[in-house]
């Protein structure tokens, strides 16, 4: 999407079910795919398609700070504390972490992690993330990291 001219991407972490790669809601689904077609192709102006999407990370007193594109309305945690966040050391080990809001963008520490080097947000099998932006769209599962991730068991 960030690479290929006319391409977009939606997310349906939210919609979707880990054991079916067919998500049952395809009304969502299609909403959030007509969106981007009238935003981008149909050139619609002001209508929020994206939901946030990570852009930077800044390390400062042993927390990450994240800021996102497409923010429209700012960032919103759905149903309480932000979760699916896990940050990594110099050690490449990640542990599950906190997160909290700060304006348009996500504060994100542990305590076991003293100096934060990479953060993941849904980086898991089956994310439950609630991550989103003020006109109701989903942020899109990231890593900040380049390491080498293992294709078999645990992500």
């Amino acid at each position: 999407m960030q690479t290929v001219p006319n391409t977009g991407m939606v997310v349906i972490t939210d919609v979707g079910d880990s054991l079916d790669i067919h998500p049952r809601n395809k009304q969502v689904v299609g909403h959030r795919l007509a969106l981007w077609a009238l935003a981008k192709e149909y050139g619609q102006k002001n209508l929020p398609y994206s939901g946030p999407i990570y852009k930077k990370m800044e390390v400062k007193d042993g927390k990450a700070r994240l800021q996102f594109d497409y923010t429209s309305g700012g960032l919103v945690a759905q149903n309480g504390d932000l979760r699916e966040f896990t940050i990594a050391g110099p050690d490449s080990v990640f542990r599950p972490a906190q997160a909290r809001i700060e304006g348009n963008s996500v504060v994100v520490w542990s305590e076991q992690v003293k100096q934060p080097v990479a953060v993941r947000f849904g980086w898991s099998k089956s994310p439950m993330p609630n991550l989103y932006n003020g006109a109701g769209l989903p942020a899109s599962p990231f890593r900040t990291d380049q390491w080498r991730v293992s294709t078999q068991g645990k992500l």
